[in-house]
């Protein structure tokens, strides 16, 4: 592969990028909406300490999808249901860290090996099991981006709802419990809600780029900012301008969109913690 080929790839799309833009336009709406809502789920997956957990019920959602898949029915509706089957699990037997782990790495290879054994018996487009893996934000239906808008906004409620408990669980779940807080189901809430965002998100842009949406961008709020608004709100704008970002880089070219996500998801956190590095270092000068 000479220079013309990577410059094709990357750019070739270029004179039609208006047109493309148009036709893309439910993708872009897509990636706004996860990457707001996932920054902001994010930032409790961080302070919860459960990262580990999202690559967890990514798993199961991706072989719950691939199970409908094979049967034919919703692909969206096999997806919800092994996030939420992932989601429970975690939730009700991994109260403590030490379990929540072990049930992690569990779940993990059972659901891909399930997945797998799933499209490996799937006789339909390749297309369609690819996908499942990396995503199809470039082809968002308008059906597609209904259900995602909605169950956005009910994660959404649902965090607001709890937020004041749910923040103090994360914290201090020690004083939270002392102070009659129903630790247990504000737990279990926030995986269902996880279960919830994580489903949509892995049958938008695929089971193995759930964590540049829902981990990264809190990941890099958390270097710079530590106030109770200021690391929602970096988070969110992270996800927002990896996600959207990464969709406007993509239809330049020929080449996922996949790569262009990750690599403005990574490049934030990079700077992030820079920056934070730096900070610490003068911090400690003075």
């Amino acid at each position: 592969m000479n220079w013309d080929d990577v410059s094709s790839a990357m750019f070739g799309g270029l004179a039609d990028y208006g047109a493309i833009l148009a036709l893309v336009s439910n993708s872009v709406i897509a990636g706004a909406v996860l990457g707001l809502v996932g920054g902001l789920v994010g930032v409790f997956v961080m302070q919860r300490d459960m990262a580990f957990a999202v690559h967890g019920i990514s798993e199961l959602s991706f072989a719950g999808a691939a199970a409908a898949l094979l049967i034919g029915v919703d692909v969206v509706t096999g997806s919800i249901i092994g996030s939420l089957i992932a989601a429970a699990l975690i939730g009700w037997l991994g109260a403590r860290a030490r379990d929540r782990n072990s049930i992690i790495g569990v779940l993990m290879p059972f659901g891909l090996g399930l997945g797998i054994l799933f499209l490996s018996l799937y006789n339909g487009r390749s297309a369609n099991r690819f996908s499942l893996l990396t995503g199809q934000i470039v082809s968002v239906q308008s059906g597609q981006l209904g259900w995602l808008i909605v169950i956005s906004a009910f994660v959404l409620i649902g965090i607001l709802l709890i937020w004041r408990p749910l923040r103090f669980d994360s914290l201090d779940p020690q004083s939270a419990a002392a102070r009659g807080v129903p630790t247990t189901a504000v737990s279990l809430s926030f995986m269902l809600l996880l279960g919830l965002i994580v489903a949509v998100s892995v049958h938008i842009i695929g089971a193995l780029l759930v964590m540049a949406l829902l981990v990264t961008p809190a990941a890099a709020a958390m270097r710079i900012a530590s106030g109770p608004l200021s690391v929602p709100v970096l988070a969110t704008v992270f996800g927002f301008v990896s996600a959207v970002g990464g969709i406007l880089l993509a239809i330049m070219g020929t080449l996922p969109v996949s790569p262009y996500i990750t690599t403005i998801s990574f490049a934030i956190y990079v700077v992030c913690r820079v920056i934070g590095a730096r900070r610490d270092r003068v911090s400690r000068a003075d």
